[in-house]
């Protein structure tokens, strides 16, 4: 169990993540896409957001995947299922509080139920559950999150 083991599996779990949800919306499953939602937060030019997005949440996914180790640290395992289960953690608190509540907050760029008729925000608020994104949203979400988790616990634990 090594920090190593988390960064390889936060860097390929956050590449199956974000793939994972690219299919969804390609699926026409949900309407988010993620790296536009976070790089419009810093960059108000379509390409340079979508760009900056993916860099973004790639160092997110880093971050996440040494949460992820510091608790199997603190509790001495790890391993794919107790990794699945932080991800179901970490995709519910992504659905119910981080993307609904708390981006619509700081996004300087995303509009809110008290947005002024004559402003033109670039993006729509997700809603409750990210809803407004579409109705499979929260589960694609989760689902996403879940297979993280697996590849990030079980890196850690091969490591």
């Amino acid at each position: 169990m090594t920090v190593w083991g988390a960064i390889t599996g936060g860097l390929l779990g956050t590449a199956v993540l974000t793939t994972a949800m690219r299919a969804a919306s390609e699926l026409h499953l949900t309407r988010m896409d993620l790296p536009f939602l976070l790089g419009t937060a810093f960059a108000r030019e379509r390409t340079a957001a979508k760009a900056l997005g993916y860099v973004l949440h790639l160092l997110a996914g880093l971050v996440f995947s040494l949460i992820y180790f510091g608790v199997f640290s603190a509790i001495d395992t790890s391993g794919w299922a107790l990794g699945t289960l932080l991800g179901l953690v970490h995709g519910l608190f992504a659905v119910t509080v981080l993307v609904s509540v708390v981006l619509p907050v700081v996004h300087p760029r995303m509009g809110t139920p008290w947005t002024a008729a004559d402003s033109t925000p670039l993006l729509e608020a997700p809603g409750f559950l990210m809803l407004n994104y579409g109705r499979s949203t929260p589960l694609v979400t989760v689902a996403a999150h879940l297979l993280y988790g697996a590849i990030v616990g079980a890196f850690v634990a091969l490591s």
